[in-house]
């Protein structure tokens, strides 16, 4: 597995990746949320934050990362990738060039709330609410230095 930095030419295949992960994990959105929310990645999320992602040998990405300064905006696996180290690789590379990391993480996705809880986030605080104001509450967690 390689982490390279993402290009523009990467995105629609990160766009994939996207949507079969949050329909593997994200049980409490609608299909319907994923919609709406699609272009918002495609438009604003992936063109404004730091974006790495894992390829396999022959540069077919895996999965990816995205921050904004020491912020992880997104983390998303392959589906059937998932549990094999990749995410893990992936917090572990951008890890290196930040002294620290935090990230939101919706409360109603349990698998990835112990993910990262595994690697050694601690919770810092809650909100009831997403970003857009939407009822899907957020656990803030934070990687200690």
């Amino acid at each position: 597995m390689i982490i390279r930095q993402a290009t523009a030419a990467d995105h629609t295949v990160l766009l994939d990746i996207w949507q079969r992960s949050v329909r593997a994990t994200h049980h409490f959105l609608q299909e319907s949320d994923i919609v709406a929310l699609l272009p918002q990645l495609r438009d604003i999320y992936l063109p404004a934050v730091e974006l790495w992602v894992a390829v396999d040998t022959d540069d077919r990405p895996q999965g990816f990362i995205g921050l904004n300064e020491n912020h992880v905006e997104m983390l998303f696996i392959e589906p059937d990738l998932r549990g094999k180290g990749i995410g893990r690789m992936l917090l572990d590379h951008v890890r290196s060039s930040h002294d620290t990391l935090g990230v939101d993480v919706n409360e109603q996705n349990p698998q990835a709330v112990g993910f990262y809880l595994h690697y050694g986030f601690v919770q810092t605080g809650r909100s009831p609410l997403d970003g857009e104001g939407r009822p899907f509450p957020l656990i803030h967690m934070s990687l200690p230095a």
